[in-house]
């Protein structure tokens, strides 16, 4: 059993739980190594046909944990200071990781479902756009506050796909929060349930698909995703996305905020980023 994503197989479904509620299930290199490596081994699995994505507690996913990852880059800039300065390559070879990982719910030969409760936000979304078909509960929140500073969508092709041109940039270059309601007329998601019914809808939809052949379904799949891939070119909007992420996470805002995560705690650090849009964990309770 993993320690960031727990891996059930029943009845056709492969069932992929983000299991750290109490971290609001942020991102972790850990996270990234089980979920790729469910993902990947379902592909040739015949017995496994469909791959639901779900989560554990309060947040599905509430991005990168950033704890760690401004420590890491605070710890790479005092490495600069009398060795080598950043390295965007070797940069992008890191987060281009993470972003092709998440890109294997799209490139997977079996359907991909997601169910999302609570915030999905900032990395949290990076994962779920790529999903096939993504549910979610009338609590769940979506947004990239990232894009105030510090940080770039991994994969803006998904943000287009999903919403259209206009309401893409609208949220991206804002990194406003946006309901699930909003979402579903946005067309970004397949359906919205209540809170308590979300992981019985979201089964309910993995068994019914279930039914169908492995092979049906794997054609299909593969069709389908063709015309994502014709349209949108995802690998060249992730390639660039993973680098821009990288430059944003350098430039000089985003060396002051890591500065100033370090010296009042990134979560405060976020705080002061967002108070000024008065959403998100500075949203009027």
């Amino acid at each position: 059993m993993g320690t960031a994503v727990r891996v059930t197989d029943e009845d056709g479904v492969r069932r992929m739980t983000l299991c750290r509620p109490l971290e609001y299930n942020t991102i972790t290199p850990e996270l990234r190594d089980e979920l790729g490596d469910a993902i990947a081994s379902a592909q040739h699995d015949r017995s496994i046909k469909v791959l639901l994505l779900d989560a554990e507690g309060p947040a599905f996913c509430a991005g990168y944990g950033l704890d760690w990852a401004t420590s890491e880059q605070a710890s790479e800039e005092r490495r600069g200071a009398t060795g080598r300065i950043w390295d965007s390559s070797a940069d992008l070879h890191m987060i281009g990781k993470f972003a092709a990982t998440w890109a294997m719910l799209h490139d997977s030969i079996k359907p991909t479902i997601a169910a999302v409760q609570g915030w999905c936000i900032a990395g949290g979304t990076n994962i779920v756009f790529n999903a096939h078909m993504i549910l979610a509960s009338e609590s769940a929140r979506f947004g990239y506050p990232p894009s105030r500073v510090w940080g770039v969508p991994e994969a803006p092709w998904n943000w287009v796909a999903h919403m259209g041109m206009q309401r893409a940039r609208r949220y991206m270059l804002t990194g406003d929060e946006f309901s699930a309601a909003e979402a579903l007329d946005m067309g970004l998601l397949l359906d919205v349930v209540e809170d308590d019914a979300l992981q019985r809808h979201a089964l309910d939809l993995a068994h019914r698909v279930a039914q169908i052949p492995t092979n049906q379904l794997e054609m299909i799949t593969r069709a389908i995703n063709a015309v994502g891939d014709h349209m949108y070119d995802p690998t060249s909007s992730r390639t660039l996305g993973t680098m821009f992420d990288g430059v944003a996470r350098h430039s000089q805002e985003g060396r002051d905020f890591v500065k100033r995560a370090g010296e009042v705690g990134f979560r405060e650090a976020v705080r002061e980023r967002d108070r000024p849009f008065g959403d998100y964990g500075e949203r009027p309770r």
